[in-house]
């Protein structure tokens, strides 16, 4: 069995002379739950479609499992479940009805249909309103709908397109933690324009922009990375007998532990306190801070990792007119 759950090589996509999809290339582990970013028109749901089977690529390949989409999508359709953005239902059906047509159009066997509905029914929270027809219910109610179709095959593998959009607040959350559960026992790549939700819910984040994917990497790393010059700690001490400190001295300390690149003296944080801004590379310097700080006679009152937000990252990755 393949480690891979998608797996995508050089992958492109052009409508007429204008070309969405640049060679794009990645792969996805399975049971990763992914956010896959980037501002509209930058081909994230062209290459979700193609994963998904919905469109052929121009050139290139994506897999899912061992199964190219392209070569065998009947194959591949079995271990997808897709929810586009628009999340098309049939208004006149109720719910339960549409989910029995799902389910034969997906061909789940007919001793395991009314298991598999009513497992669906209950994960997405539709049993209050199974027996309505979707032309009543709420934008929330017909996302989750859209989601038990997508899950009553049992697929591998989750691609969700927009899943929140239009949704109020509340409704945005009860999704989020649906989006959550299922990653637990499945893969799931995720498009969104909500960035903390991406934080919230996925281990890792592909940013495509214009065509071509610009990052790849956790949230964590891609927020502490974003900051210029390397990693920042912002460290508060206070002298361990309460005597005064000489700021100059501490700070000449701290410049001179291995990885620090540079240290900043910020002012106090309180009576009898020092806050300090130390920059560092790669390497994590807190073990050898809380040594130096011991060795000075003092106590680490505070320490935070400073980071810039997951927006701010995606603006500076995304924005053409900085780069310009």
């Amino acid at each position: 069995m393949p480690s891979s759950m998608i797996r995508i090589e050089a992958l492109t996509k052009s409508y007429g002379p204008t070309q969405a999809v640049k060679g794009v290339s990645f792969e996805v582990p399975k049971g990763q739950v992914v956010g896959f970013l980037g501002p509209n028109g930058a081909g994230k749901s062209t290459t979700m479609r193609i994963l998904a089977g919905s469109i052929n690529p121009t050139s290139g390949r994506a897999f899912v499992g061992d199964v190219d989409v392209t070569q065998d999508p009947v194959a591949a359709r079995k271990l997808i479940g897709y929810l586009p953005e628009n999340n098309p239902l049939y208004d006149e059906m109720m719910v339960v009805e549409y989910l029995r047509f799902v389910a034969d159009v997906r061909d789940v066997p007919k001793a395991l249909r009314a298991a598999r509905i009513k497992a669906a029914v209950e994960r997405c929270g539709l049993t209050q309103v199974v027996s309505k027809d979707i032309s009543q219910l709420s934008r929330g109610y017909r996302q989750r709908v859209g989601l038990a179709a997508a899950i009553l095959h049992e697929p591998d593998l989750l691609i969700l397109d927009e899943p929140t959009a239009g949704l109020d607040p509340n409704q945005i959350v009860e999704i989020r933690n649906l989006i959550k559960e299922l990653g637990r026992e499945k893969t799931v790549i995720l498009s969104t324009h909500i960035l903390s939700e991406v934080q919230s819910t996925c281990s890792r984040v592909l940013i495509i922009n214009e065509g071509r994917l610009v990052a790849d990497d956790t949230p964590e790393r891609l927020t502490t990375s974003a900051n210029e010059g390397g990693n920042t700690l912002h460290v508060v001490v206070g002298h361990r007998l309460g005597q005064p400190m000489d700021a100059q001295a501490i700070r000449t300390a701290l410049s001179v532990m291995a990885g620090v690149s540079a240290v900043e003296v910020a002012g106090d944080e309180g009576t009898g306190t020092l806050g300090f801004t130390l920059r560092y590379g790669t390497d994590d310097v807190r073990r050898v801070l809380f040594d130096t700080v011991v060795k000075q006679d003092l106590v680490l009152l505070e320490l935070r990792r400073t980071q810039v937000s997951l927006e701010e990252t995606f603006r500076k990755l995304t924005d053409t007119r900085r780069a310009a």
